[in-house]
């Protein structure tokens, strides 16, 4: 038997602009997690794919090589073809995760990139996180349509990153450690609904949505900065910032807006909707001290469910030459 396994994520900063080439922010978190176990299946039985937490039995075959009928199935079949091996095999794969569906915490790039992963495994081969993140990314675009490239990077790299669709990825250093309290409205937000009416609303209004993609980009540069230096106040207020333009673009929903104006009475330093909005998660940046609280505070006003989740700091802390400058306000 093989197993791997693959991180749930959050976007810190960045949502919906990073589609249109703007820089975001986002992070692993490691509390939640997908689970693939590989295993040799009866002889002829062919590949079959039991996805516990769905309840259902997904099979895989040659038909499935032109035009798989899931994102299970597309994933196990990427990844044998680029790896060049046959798709008649006798496979048992089973998958379970512990990542809420459609909240913003990447559940589908997850369980894609622990299936990714343990296939090579199975097979002995080590792809690389660059390799998984490819292959990841083909099968987000049946997930999301429109998919951004955010989630499969960070939780293939498993490593805060920094972002721009289309150029090179960019890990760096986090200077102090970032305490995040997770909230769940209880709704879900399916990413292609979502992206698909900020597109049809960028193209009815491109001048305004243009303007408040440049703000969120803008944003997305500072908080890097922010974070390199341990700056965790400054990356609260960025957060704040971020929420508003999110208002703005009309991705926030009543509820994640009660849990973001509870979070913040309560001592959070920032806090934001993640994810496509509209339902999904929120996310409050906290201290020791008031982590507790926050929490206690979004359960009271009826969160779904609550993770308390921490980013380490680097232990390298010199920060990269790519953010160096100090932003205006700062000098």
């Amino acid at each position: 038997m093989t197993i791997a396994h693959a991180p749930g994520k959050i976007i810190l900063v960045g949502e919906h602009a990073v589609v249109y080439g703007r820089p975001a922010i986002a992070v692993p978190v490691t509390q939640v997690q997908a689970r693939v176990t590989v295993e040799e299946g009866e002889k002829e039985q062919g590949i079959v794919i039991v996805a516990k937490d769905l309840g259902r039995v997904f099979h895989v075959g040659q038909r499935e090589s032109k035009s798989a009928a899931s994102p299970l199935q597309a994933t196990v079949v990427n990844v044998l073809t680029y790896l060049g091996l046959s798709l008649e095999q006798d496979l048992t794969i089973a998958v379970e995760s512990s990542i809420p569906i459609a909240r913003g915490l990447g559940s589908g790039a997850a369980v894609s990139t622990a299936m990714t992963r343990a296939v090579a495994e199975h097979f002995s081969k080590k792809l690389t996180a660059e390799e998984v993140s490819r292959l990841v990314y083909e099968v987000e675009k049946l997930h999301h349509g429109t998919a951004s490239g955010i989630d499969n990077t960070v939780i293939a790299y498993e490593r805060p990153v920094y972002f721009v669709r289309g150029e090179r990825l960019e890990t760096f250093p986090v200077g102090r450690p970032l305490s995040l309290v997770i909230a769940d409205t209880g709704a879900e937000s399916p990413t292609r609904i979502v992206v698909g009416a900020v597109r049809r609303a960028w193209e009815e209004s491109k001048e305004r949505y243009e303007a408040l993609f440049d703000g969120v980009g803008d944003i997305a540069v500072k908080a890097r900065w922010a974070i390199e230096r341990g700056e965790v106040g400054q990356v609260g207020r960025l957060m704040d910032d971020n929420h508003r333009l999110l208002q703005d673009m009309g991705v926030s929903s009543s509820r994640l807006d009660a849990l973001v104006r509870a979070a913040r009475r309560h001592g959070a330093l920032g806090a934001k909707l993640s994810g496509a909005g509209r339902g999904g998660n929120m996310i409050a940046l906290v201290t020791a001290q008031t982590g507790e609280q926050v929490k206690h505070a979004l359960e009271a006003e009826g969160a779904d469910g609550v993770i308390q989740a921490e980013v380490e700091a680097s232990k390298d802390l010199v920060p990269s030459p790519a953010s160096s400058v100090v932003p205006e306000e700062e000098q």
